[in-house]
């Protein structure tokens, strides 16, 4: 910047600011009398301000400096100035002891280094009893608030030098009630069990900024739970937003843009832009540590890069965020007064030109533009409020028919049992406070669900079994949309109808579009659920990793009653899920084991998946279908404090897998094991040696084993380990085993399995004549007897059997058809039964891509009809035994 810009920046401070006039005036005594030495601490930090006052504004209205830079440096010192009045305040009382003990935690500007121009701090002041210096006989507690008495003498004390800073301590806990300074064990308390939803806002921008900085981290680390909630509490957005209400209300006459405007409070104001930031950091920053950036603009562009709010919002929040806080700095240099509003007449015209514009006519031009969008960003986060339900029954049944309800008195009788909190979810004060709010809302959706009568019935149950209703509440009050989600599962879903009454939480994960998108890769899933592990033991990891699966399998199947996924996608992203749950809880039960057993050298575990596991092609309900083996002598031994032969090591390892993965703990079930495919099946070990599995698929397996081994894929091992067994696989598929008459015995077994294990339901994909399981059959007997086609996935091998003319061309279709079908009925129609309602049944037809049920059912006939005659034409095929 040059000398000429700090000129002009000077004569427009000299003729519109009077408070920089006067500094100006007097910035030749301030530099020298800084530059004696001694004298008070209170006198320098008042000199220090002033020099600072307006150096920042001159570097601001020479376009030096940036708001960035500004704010960082008023905020600076307020830190500096808050921590030496502290230290003084210690030491003239106690000047023989360390300075420790007592803390200032920055909420608001000063904790996000935001500071205005002419701005209040708003700190805490939090003491440990334990190690507070305190005078002879003197009561600890007095001891502090004498200490903090002093610390706002420094600081906001005047006189011919001006003051210091003005301080603010109305954000402590209870302020009415408590003192100044708090004990740190008093003050986590009342975080952890009192605190309203708003101060929970209010810590995101919290900041240890002066004093013992050693107990401030101590107490932002035990309360940080408090402020970042896993599972939303949505009570605190919709405070947030009543707040915002209220203030709008309140200062009405600052909400008309222009003259008089509020640049902080008003409509589209600073303070919008500040709670659009806040308002999705605490939807998502629970679950996302990289979204808690204190300042905003930081924070809008973090919401940005992880798509939680539009990056065309998030520019332009930044862009009016940077405007109304300059032209608010401008205000606050013409008297060095705390106010936010535009003045009005020749003041208007002095803050226009104090920024360079000609008058305030072009100042108001400037920030229209800015307001009207920030205000219409806000708007849209505003839940619509509702009318309210009648309380008369007969008013009510009429409300109810005509929202859609066909059986009212049903209906009237739910809804009144819910309001006369029947079930204990429903008991308390807050949750029927809740429930009145959400209900227009719900009723209105459950009434346009499919289903009416059982989304409703479902919603009843769920209400029974939950603890607490409260959180759903909040979060359907926050996020309307998720109201016709709620009823579409509930009519369609019985499955997660279930699974959201185990765990409410559920709901949350569907808060936004990324519960709709593909679930990530292996790789991403275990970093993801890996994250837990960073001072996590390891039952604490078990639950993590049992919640992310739940959140994520809720969610895909979601996907399929929204009719936002193919189920075949949804499938593939199942597997994914259960394939990074194995290698996160094996790797860390093989970690927990070693801890007491040690290692066996040259050995590893090796986790064989078959199955569908195998084909990467889950439903909802499938179990996992696993062989451990591991490499390395079964003669050898480990080598930790408690050494056991491999075999014993190896099968206890894997019994310590299977659990993992199987029993449920308080975060509920994750998978079913299956481990009868192994070596010899139920009656053989749990773990065999490598060499063990290759000569035992070599020279015993019948022809069953060697069917299922078409869709093995290694999921757990390093990969030496993975690529030794799916060589030994692959050699035994391509002719590597006993000579057997694989078609006879195929179609003896398949026999013998539908004598036993009969369709359920005329939806049974999987096991009617000419559905999947026949499919597989045909496909499995070609594969072998013509040593081709070998991909874990169904879907993939035949179509290479397809290319090669082994396999009709049409079952290609017939797989995806029968896929489809099969994922979508183990979610909505687990029983197998064609469900009653029409709309169910329209919702799996659209799923398996057939534009109704009749249209379904038919193709369905046919398809099977084909997969039956693939079958037959299958076990025909083969000339000898292979």
């Amino acid at each position: 910047m040059t000398t000429a810009g700090f000129d002009e920046a000077r004569r427009r401070a000299e003729q519109n600011a009077p408070f920089l006039n006067t500094l100006l005036q007097r910035e030749a005594a301030t530099k020298e009398a800084l530059a004696e030495t001694g004298g008070s601490l209170a006198r320098r930090l008042r000199l220090e301000r002033r020099a600072l006052a307006l150096e920042v504004a001159l570097g601001d209205l020479a376009g030096a400096l940036d708001l960035t830079q500004i704010t960082a440096r008023l905020s600076d010192f307020a830190d500096h100035a808050l921590d030496r009045a502290i230290a003084g305040a210690m030491m003239e009382r106690t000047p023989d002891a360390p300075p420790r003990g007592f803390v200032a935690i920055a909420l608001g500007k000063q904790g996000s280094r935001e500071l205005n121009y002419s701005s209040d701090i708003d700190p805490i002041f939090l003491y440990d009893p334990a190690t507070l210096p305190c005078r002879a006989r003197e009561e600890v507690a007095d001891a502090a608030v004498r200490i903090g008495r002093r610390v706002l003498e420094l600081l906001q004390a005047r006189d011919t030098d001006g003051y210091v800073l003005r301080v603010d301590l109305r954000l402590r806990p209870s302020p009415e009630v408590t003192p100044i300074a708090i004990p740190i064990d008093a003050a986590i308390s009342y975080y952890e069990s009192q605190a309203l939803p708003w101060e929970r806002a209010a810590f995101i921008r919290a900041r240890v900024a002066a004093g013992d900085r050693a107990l401030g981290a101590r107490f932002l680390e035990a309360i940080r739970p408090f402020v970042w909630r896993r599972s939303l509490d949505f009570g605190a957005v919709g405070e947030i937003l009543d707040i915002t209400r209220r203030i709008r209300d309140h200062h009405a006459q600052g909400q008309m843009f222009g003259p008089g405007y509020d640049l902080k409070r008003g409509r589209g104001g600073i303070r919008e832009i500040e709670f659009f930031a806040q308002i999705h950091q605490l939807i998502h920053g629970g679950r996302d540590p990289a979204l808690r950036a204190p300042a905003t603009r930081d924070a809008l562009a973090a919401l940005a890069a992880a798509g939680r709010i539009d990056a065309a919002d998030a520019r332009a929040l930044c862009e009016a965020y940077t405007l109304l806080r300059t032209i608010e700095h401008r205000v606050q240099m013409i008297d060095d007064r705390q106010t936010h509003a535009l003045p009005a007449g020749e003041a208007l015209d002095h803050v226009a030109r104090l920024h360079g514009l000609e008058d305030g006519a072009a100042l108001l031009a400037l920030l229209a533009p800015h307001v009207e969008r920030v205000a219409a960003a806000f708007d849209r986060l505003a839940p619509v409020a509702g009318t309210g339900l009648p309380f008369d029954p007969a008013r009510l049944g009429a409300a109810l028919a005509d929202a859609g309800f066909v059986d009212r008195d049903d209906a009237v009788r739910r809804v009144t049992a819910w309001r006369e909190a029947r079930y204990p979810a429903l008991r308390s004060a807050a949750a029927q406070s809740a429930l009145e709010a959400v209900l227009p809302g719900l009723v209105g959706a459950l009434a346009q669900a499919p289903v009416p009568a059982v989304a409703l019935n479902r919603l009843d149950r769920l209400f029974e079994r939950l603890p607490s209703a409260v959180n759903v509440f909040r979060l359907l009050e926050a996020r309307p949309a998720l109201a016709t989600l709620l009823a579409e599962l509930l009519s369609h879903a019985p499955t997660l109808a279930d699974e959201l009454a185990r765990r409410p939480d559920l709901l949350d994960g569907l808060i936004d579009a990324s519960a709709f998108a593909p679930v990530g890769e292996v790789a991403e899933l275990v970093a993801e659920m890996r994250a837990a592990e960073a001072g996590a033991d390891y039952q604490a990891l078990l639950e993590h990793v049992r919640r992310l699966v739940g959140d994520k399998r809720f969610a895909l199947g979601a996907q399929i009653v929204a009719g936002a996924a193919d189920p075949l996608d949804v499938a593939a992203g199942y597997a994914r899920v259960a394939e990074a749950a194995i290698e996160t809880l094996a790797s860390a039960a093989t970690a927990e084991f070693e801890r007491a057993h040690g290692r066996v050298p040259g050995g590893e575990l090796v986790i064989l998946a078959l199955g569908r596991m195998g084909g990467m092609a889950l439903t909802h309900a499938s179990d996992l279908d696993l062989i451990y083996l591991f490499t390395g002598e079964f003669t050898a031994e480990s080598d930790g404090a408690k050494p056991l032969g491999a075999t014993l090591y190896f099968t206890r390892l894997a019994q310590r897998v299977t659990a993992a993965l199987s029993v449920p703990t308080a975060a509920g079930p994750l998978y079913p094991v299956d481990t009868r495919l192994r070596p010899s099946g139920a009656q053989g070990p749990l773990v065999v040696s490598v060499d063990s599995f290759a000569r035992y698929q070599r020279e015993e397996a019948w022809t069953w084993e060697h069917m299922a081994l078409t869709r093995a894929r290694a999921v757990f091992g390093s990969p030496a380990a993975r690529d030794k067994v799916e060589a030994i696989v692959a050699a035994v598929l391509a002719g590597d085993r006993p000579r057997r008459d694989v078609a006879a015995e195929a179609a003896e077994m398949r026999a013998e399995m539908a004598r036993h294990k009969p369709p359920q339901g005329p939806l049974d994909a999987k096991l009617l004549p000419g559905g999947l399981v026949d499919l597989e059959f045909a496909v499995h007997v070609t594969q072998l007897t013509r040593r081709a086609g070998f991909d874990p996935q169904l879907g993939a091998a035949i179509a290479q059997l397809i290319d090669r003319g082994a396999l009709s061309p049409a079952m290609g279709d017939a797989y995806a058809l029968l896929a489809r079908l099969l994922v979508t009925v183990r979610l909505v129609a687990p029983d197998a039964q064609e469900p009653a309602a029409a709309a169910t049944r329209a919702l799996i037809a659209r799923a398996v891509m057939m534009p109704e049920w009749e249209t379904l059912l038919a193709t369905l006939d046919a398809v099977r009809e084909s997969v039956a005659t693939q079958w037959q034409e299958s076990i025909a095929w083969t000339p000898s035994p292979t």
